[in-house]
Parts: C-alpha cells; sequence; structure tokens
C-alpha cells in the first residue's frame, strides 16, 4: 500500500498549492492586495501537514491516518480565515449599494462610510441614512463576536485642527453608543477621532473634502478567537 499513500500525499501537496493560489473573488472590491484567502492559505498548507503526520502515526493504515490528520489539522489551521471570510461575505451582502466600503486587510476588516450617509456638516448628531447600515452592522457584530472593533471619526480640513478633532471625537463616539445600544458589548468597541489626519482624497475640492469627512470601522481578531461565530 505504498504506491496509493504516496500518490495521496502528492495529491495533496498539489491541493494545497492550488489552494495558496486561488484568487479571491473579493479583490477588486476594495480588498489590499495579495488577497488569498486565510482559508485557502492556511487551510491548504494545515491539511498537508495533517496528512503527513496522519501517515506517519497510523503505519499500519496510512492511506487512513493521512485522510484522518488532513482533515482535522486544515480544519483547525483555516478556523479564523473562514471565520473573516464568512464575516466579509455577509458585510459586502448587507453593505450593498448603501455606500459603505468593505476593504479586506488579512484577518482585519475595514468598512468606510462616506460623510454624505453619516453626520451633516459640522454635525455629530447621526443622520437618518445612517441608522439602517449601523442596524444592519450592529446584528453583524452581534453574529460575528470575535472581533476588536476600532471606530475612528475623519474630517475634512476645513475649520481649526482643535474643532475638527474634537468634533470627529464625538462622531465616533454616537457610532459606539448607537451600536452599544443595540445591543454590541461595549468592551469590544473602541474610539478615537483622528480629525482632518489622513485624507483619502484631496481637500481642495468640494468632492475630495465630502470623501474626507468619512467614519471608518476596523475589525481585528480578538487575542485568542477561535472563529466560532455566535449562536
Amino acid at each position: 500500500m505504498v504506491l496509493p499513500t504516496r500518490i495521496l500525499l502528492a495529491s495533496l501537496a498539489l491541493a494545497t498549492l492550488a489552494g495558496c493560489a486561488s484568487p479571491n473573488p473579493y479583490e477588486n472590491q476594495g480588498q489590499a492586495s495579495g488577497g488569498t484567502s486565510k482559508t485557502a492559505k492556511y487551510g491548504g498548507l494545515g491539511a498537508l501537514a495533517g496528512a503527513v503526520a496522519g501517515a506517519a502515526i497510523d503505519h499500519n493504515h496510512r492511506g487512513k491516518g493521512a485522510l484522518i490528520g488532513a482533515a482535522a489539522v486544515g480544519a483547525a489551521a483555516a478556523g479564523y480565515g473562514y471565520y473573516a471570510d464568512r464575516q466579509e461575505a455577509e458585510l459586502r451582502r448587507q453593505m450593498e449599494n448603501t455606500g459603505v466600503e468593505v476593504q479586506r486587510q488579512g484577518d482585519d476588516i475595514k468598512l468606510i462610510m462616506p460623510g454624505n450617509i453619516t453626520f451633516a456638516t459640522d454635525s455629530a448628531d447621526i443622520a437618518n441614512s445612517f441608522y439602517k447600515p449601523l442596524n444592519d452592522l450592529a446584528n453583524s457584530f452581534k453574529q460575528f463576536d470575535q472581533n476588536s472593533i476600532e471606530i475612528v471619526g475623519y474630517t475634512d480640513s476645513t475649520g481649526s485642527r482643535a474643532h475638527n478633532v474634537e468634533l470627529s471625537q464625538r462622531r465616533a463616539q454616537n457610532v459606539a453608543g448607537y451600536l452599544t445600544a443595540q445591543g454590541v458589548p461595549a468592551a469590544r468597541l473602541s474610539t478615537r477621532g483622528a480629525g482632518p489626519d489622513a485624507p483619502i482624497a484631496s481637500n481642495a475640492t468640494a468632492d475630495g473634502r465630502a470623501q474626507n469627512r468619512r467614519v471608518e470601522v476596523n475589525l481585528r481578531p480578538l487575542p485568542g478567537a477561535t472563529g466560532t461565530p455566535a449562536q
């Protein structure tokens, strides 16, 4: 049975390489370059490692041991990557046609919410058009509870820096307060007012300033995250 076992291991190795090279379906939708999914990358590598370990442990049934090892280790290695893939897909579905941009950066997910749906000019009061996306986000954050949630407010460069930093902080805090009121645990939330820092467009034009007046939400894995969504 040596030959079939070798064929199995070779096949798993090829599958691993194919998984590492598989394209991410969202790479043209706001994803950072090099967007191979963590599931494919680590799940495939884990499967190969598990196959080798399983075959080595079960000397009398190497083929069976390889399959069991591949399944067990591959699933564990893919854990958080698979979780992030599912969360990203759900967020893209919920935020479709809302103006909210979803970006994937490794295990992190960033949501960019433009000023035309979030807050009126020079106001920290949540706009009516912002409640629907926030309600959807709250439901998602309660289902996918393995992330920390950083909320960052930004402004354009009009006015004093001190005023803009204070305004952006109040906006971030109001978003966090609304999410908490909808049942998202406050312990997962943090806020920051960045004012006019890190513009994503030129402040020399009205359109550019509108793009810079935004709220960003950064989702990062919590320490010890298992990749298992809440039921």
